[in-house]
């Protein structure tokens, strides 16, 4: 299991951050996600035999927010 902590800009509220933790906690691979609006902050929980970091930027960019 591996941690990571992205920065992610286009978090406006709760309802953003809400959105990003459903999506990457739907995908393969990732245990937990935790998305903080204020922070502009995801700390993910994942497994790498079975997602990447890539694979988890591009699940955040096409949800519609910006992973850097």
């Amino acid at each position: 299991m591996e941690t990571i902590t992205l920065n992610v800009s286009g978090m406006q509220c709760g309802g953003c951050a809400s959105t990003i933790k459903e999506k990457l906690e739907g995908s393969e691979g990732v245990t937990t996600a935790k998305a903080d609006h204020k922070e502009g902050k995801v700390k993910i929980d994942f497994d790498p035999a079975k997602t990447n970091v890539e694979a988890l930027k591009k699940i955040i960019a096409d949800a519609g927010y910006k992973p850097e």
